[in-house]
């Protein structure tokens, strides 16, 4: 049976939040979060180096890093793992499968960003459950986030769904629909006042309308 007790002091995150910032040793140097800002961020966690999972996950990720730049993203990942664990593993898996890995990697061995961005819980000494990614704008505001557990791997291509849809809406005022890719059509937000509902006599599907997205945005539609 699982416990669900909730923790005290459990640090809370929001969309619309500003992302902690944070300043941390990384497999390419210093980084800060704040120095990220004028681009799109992707700041995720993974429970430890030399898992399987994680493995996937960075395998993935970079060979998807041009596709995230493309979107003016970048990717910055986050564990409890020393940096040169960090090293260590870098070089595992270029050896072993022929893959650089293209992006930081945070040493975080107090647990003080994962605690602040509550990735884990206050006072446990574990960090094996921690796969959250956060989506933080070029303002350094948390736009979305997704929490997984350390069984189940991300979806890159979601990732990047979420990257795109973000910017897709910042762009203009609509909003996507469920399994929206880039090019599909999006959506119009329906008027919020009676009198505008109720003059549509020829549209009952006021609460629901779409438009081709503009190519000059996406490209070419599918």
């Amino acid at each position: 049976m699982i416990e669900t007790t909730r923790m005290p002091n459990w640090p809370t995150l929001r969309i619309g939040d500003l992302a902690p910032d944070f300043e941390a040793r990384t497999t390419m140097g210093s980084v800060s979060l704040s120095g990220y800002r004028g681009r799109w961020l992707v700041l995720f966690s993974h429970p430890a180096d030399f898992t399987p999972v994680c493995t996937s996950e960075f395998i993935a990720l970079s060979r998807a890093a041009e596709r995230f730049a493309e979107l003016n993203c970048a990717l910055l990942a986050v564990s409890v793992d020393s940096l040169y664990a960090h090293l260590a593993w870098v070089r595992a898996i270029r050896d072993a499968f022929g893959v650089t890995v293209s992006f930081p990697i945070v040493e975080d061995p107090a647990m003080s960003i994962g605690l602040a961005y509550g990735m884990i819980a206050v006072g446990t000494t574990d960090a094996a459950a921690m796969r959250t990614s956060y989506f933080i704008d070029p303002e350094g505001v948390i736009r979305a986030t997704v929490c997984y557990p350390a069984t189940v791997g991300r979806s890159v291509d979601e990732m990047l769904r979420v990257v795109a849809a973000l910017q897709r809406v910042d762009a203009d005022d609509v909003v996507t629909p469920a399994n929206w890719q880039p090019g599909d059509d999006v959506l119009l937000p329906p008027d919020e006042e009676q009198a505008a509902a109720l003059a549509m006599h020829d549209d009952v599907t006021w609460f629901y309308r779409s438009k081709a997205d503009r190519p000059d945005l996406t490209g070419k539609r599918k």
